[in-house]
């Protein structure tokens, strides 16, 4: 396939993406999508989508692939902005809602086959978050020497968390966000610290002990 071909093919996959996320709403979940309205949306013909994606739901489990990973990418980022006396908390949930706020179907496309009827969607979303936790938990065991248990369940508790406030925040107003991601960031806070305190209280027991 010549250069051109390849970088034609894809745009034309990308358009696709685009357009199925393009129709994903509050009201409009993908699984009540046609392929006709995204190929449609995508200036295709129906017949051409196959070029790209074997059936409707490969085009989901893509689209869930790609959600997760650019999730991933900006915490990523943003654990890499934190200077020594910055706050991972709060610049953690600030890039969170931020990308809820700027991408709220890709969100909710997260959400819905999170639960959906959907085995092999359910699997991919789960796969997604549990990437998103053991990140977060390997950032913790490096940063705040935490045990690999610990550092884990810390790990889950932080992501249910966040995600949690998230569902939430899709719906809301402006000033109402705001007070839920204040609401979040103390959460947090109170979970990390219990975290701390029981480190702290391992290692008083192991020194009692020795």
């Amino acid at each position: 396939m010549s250069g051109t071909r390849a970088l034609q093919k894809e745009k034309t996959r990308q358009a696709i993406i685009n357009a199925a996320l393009a129709h994903l709403s509050a009201d409009h979940s993908f699984s009540s999508m046609s392929l006709r309205e995204v190929a449609r949306e995508a200036g295709i013909a129906p017949t051409s989508f196959y070029r790209h994606f074997d059936d409707m739901e490969a085009l989901g489990l893509t689209l869930v692939d790609e959600s997760g990973v650019t999730l991933r990418e900006l915490m990523r980022q943003a654990r890499s902005r934190i200077e020594l006396k910055g706050s991972v908390i709060q610049t953690s949930v600030d890039t969170f809602m931020e990308f809820v706020e700027r991408n709220p179907n890709i969100f909710r496309l997260l959400l819905r086959e999170r639960t959906g009827i959907s085995p092999a969607f359910r699997e991919a979303v789960a796969k997604e978050i549990e990437h998103f936790k053991e990140e977060l938990s390997e950032y913790l065991a490096q940063e705040s020497n935490y045990n690999p248990q610990l550092a884990y369940t810390l790990a889950e508790g932080l992501v249910t968390l966040v995600f949690n406030a998230g569902a939430e925040a899709l719906d809301m107003e402006p000033e109402e966000r705001k007070a839920l991601k204040e609401r979040t960031i103390l959460q947090l806070r109170y979970l990390t610290l219990g975290a701390q305190q029981a480190v702290k209280l391992e290692s008083d027991t192991a020194k009692e002990a020795s």
